[in-house]
């Protein structure tokens, strides 16, 4: 159906009878037809396997489904606007571990030495992602204009081959960059 709709957002369980939501996740974000499409994972599944493992696969946000109605709108509307989002409840626990996990290696280390490449003010920006400050924010804190903000958190998701913010903020962490602050 995404493929023929073309949603700009797609509300997607995590336990589903022919193909989980994490496997259908990876489907839709790697399929050229379907690389637009955002998805925002809505579970009762509060693991943090499944949180790690839905924005490997590309999914742009992860809510329980004891979202309240409004929250639920405003989380559509963030993930569709090009942001991401999780669940208050799973944000902390989700840096925790990466934080005290230790470092992958494979993709997670080439990504770890792009760092390495990136400006200071490309790392200064990454950095404050993965704080969870917004475009605005950032901008404010650096003094500098909202679309430069902007303009270096799109080379940064080229760069570091990351999909959303969501992305971003596990790569500060895995690749220790949260470590170095």
């Amino acid at each position: 159906m995404a493929r023929s709709l073309r949603p700009d957002v797609v509300l997607m369980d995590i336990r589903m009878p022919e193909m989980n939501g994490i496997e259908a996740t990876r489907h839709l974000t790697a399929a050229p037809e379907t690389a637009g499409v955002r998805v925002l994972v809505l579970t009762t599944f509060d693991a943090d396997e499944y949180v790690y493992e839905a924005l490997r696969a590309g999914a742009s946000g992860f809510l329980l489904k004891d979202t309240a109605p409004a929250e639920l709108v405003a989380a559509v509307q963030v993930v569709a606007n090009g942001d991401a989002l999780l669940a208050p409840s799973v944000t902390r626990r989700l840096i925790d571990r990466f934080t005290r996990g230790p470092r992958p290696g494979g993709v997670e280390g080439a990504r770890a030495a792009v760092l390495a490449g990136l400006t200071q003010r490309e790392a200064g920006v990454l950095h404050a992602v993965a704080r969870g400050l917004s475009n605005v924010e950032i901008a404010a804190e650096m003094f500098v204009g909202y679309s430069t903000v902007k303009t270096h958190v799109s080379h940064l998701l080229a760069k570091l081959g990351a999909r959303d913010r969501a992305q971003l903020v596990m790569i500060a962490y895995q690749s220790g960059a949260m470590d170095r602050s």
